[in-house]
């Protein structure tokens, strides 16, 4: 099993940044995924990052997140700039059965207990 804890969420003003991490609890060779989740919406993916190192993004955060990692910290990083009001959400890190990643849901199969991001106009 992996437990994942996120941390680093909190309340910045538009236009400002953020960097969540999540610590995973034995070094993994997982893919691993943020995703977020807004009141009465469904949960979405945000970014992902293969064993290898290799990322996918959401449309909607291209050029504002970067999603990285640090294996030899068990660490998984979401950065986040020029953030908007929209991008108010729990976000939650995820880690994929597989070594590779997917933007659904249902491939991931381990879940942090998310943390919150507010971003003000």
């Amino acid at each position: 099993q992996v437990q994942l804890v996120e941390s680093g969420g909190g309340l910045v003003q538009a236009g400002g940044s953020l960097r969540l991490t999540c610590a995973t609890s034995r070094r993994t060779t997982r893919g691993m995924g943020w995703f977020r989740q807004a009141p009465g919406k469904e949960r979405e993916f945000v970014a992902s990052i293969d064993w290898s190192g290799t990322t996918t993004y959401a449309d909607s955060v291209k050029g504002r997140f970067t999603i990285s990692r640090d294996n030899t910290k068990n660490t998984v990083f979401l950065r986040m700039s020029s953030l908007k009001p929209e991008d108010t959400a729990v976000y939650y890190c995820a880690a994929s059965p597989w070594s590779t990643t997917t933007t659904s849901v249902q491939n991931y199969d381990y879940w942090g207990q998310g943390t919150q991001v507010t971003v003000s106009p």
